[in-house]
């Protein structure tokens, strides 16, 4: 019998003087297990620019993945968060691990000013909450390594439109926001859970909800 495609799902190594990043933690638990009967095969990203990007096409040429799923940590955001639209420019507002701090650069010269996810985000959320874990739709991915991660990705998967990607920012662990009072957080576990929820909603969704998840600002 041959064995499915896998799902890529990625994270990022620690950044911004931070010990951990529970998207790596995620993406290394849910290593190897099965969702539906699809394996899922998880790679760690460098936190850099100049990097990032080469590391994800290493991972894409070896998993030859039907599905992809980057994720990324967002400080500030109390729920996880799927991301709608990735947009063609790097602002950081810090350096990133390799003291890179570009400003109003393109991701990609002579690249479309934006890609959607082609994940059903709706049906994502809507399932995530439905299991009694936070999720909802996010209308800015940012303009730091997440994004250029998720523009580069949405970018490649376009000459290849078999295969569906996305993007989702997930929060803090306690342990974090600890060291940052007033900032929300949760458990690793709920956030694994969470996104072995959306993975499987992912694969049996080919199209998304027609459902509210805009934003006034």
């Amino acid at each position: 019998m041959t064995r499915p495609a896998p799902i890529l799902l990625t994270g990022f190594e620690p950044f911004g003087g931070e010990p951990v990043n529970p998207s790596a933690l995620i993406a290394q638990s849910l290593d190897g297990t099965l969702i539906d009967g699809v394996p899922i095969a998880a790679s760690i990203l460098p936190c850099t620019f100049a990097a990032s990007l080469r590391e994800l096409d290493v991972a894409l040429h070896a998993h030859a993945p039907q599905m992809v799923l980057c994720l990324g940590q967002a400080a500030g955001r109390d729920g996880l968060s799927l991301e709608r639209i990735a947009i063609n420019v790097n602002d950081a507002r810090i350096a990133d691990n390799a003291g890179a701090q570009p400003i109003d650069e393109p991701v990609i010269t002579e690249g479309p000013a934006a890609y959607w996810s082609t994940l059903p985000i709706k049906a994502i959320s809507a399932g995530v909450r439905q299991a009694g874990i936070p999720c909802g739709v996010s209308q800015s991915a940012g303009t730091f390594v997440c994004n250029h991660v998720f523009y580069g990705l949405m970018h490649r998967l376009a000459a290849n439109p078999g295969v569906r990607g996305g993007f989702m920012h997930v929060p803090l662990v306690p342990e974090q926001a600890a060291r940052h009072p007033g900032h929300p957080s949760m458990p690793l576990e709920t956030m694994i859970e969470g996104v072995r929820h959306a993975l499987a909603l992912a694969l049996r969704h080919t199209t998304d909800l027609r459902a509210t998840g805009g934003a006034i600002a």
